[in-house]
C-alpha cells in the first residue's frame, strides 16, 4: 500500500485525478457507487491509502460542476472516435 498521500491535481488528464497516479477520481466513484466496492479493496486493489480513495470521492461530490464538465469531454471525446474502434459483429472470424 503506498505511503504518500495524494492530492487531487489535473497534469496528466483533462480531468481530476490522484497526483502521480493515472488514475482518475470519475474512476474511483464508479468503483465504489457504481460497483458497490469496498474503499479498502479499491485502495488495495491499486496500491492506494484508503485515504486517497475518501479524498477522491470527497473532491468528487465537492465539485460537481468540474466533474459533469469532464463527463461531456470524456463523451465528447468517445463520440468524436467511435468511427475508428471496431464492434465485435464486424470482426471476421
Amino acid at each position: 500500500m503506498s505511503q504518500v498521500t495524494r492530492r487531487i491535481v489535473q497534469e496528466l488528464h483533462d480531468e481530476p485525478h490522484l497526483e502521480g497516479r493515472r488514475i482518475t477520481v470519475q474512476f474511483i466513484k464508479e468503483q465504489i457507487e457504481e460497483r458497490e466496492l469496498d474503499p479498502r479493496t479499491v485502495a488495495d486493489r491499486h496500491d492506494l491509502d484508503v485515504a486517497d480513495v475518501y479524498r477522491a470521492l470527497t473532491y468528487y461530490h465537492d465539485h460537481p460542476e468540474e466533474m459533469r464538465t469532464a463527463e461531456r469531454r470524456r463523451q465528447s471525446a468517445i463520440e468524436e472516435h467511435d468511427h475508428l474502434t471496431t464492434d465485435p459483429d464486424d470482426v471476421r472470424d
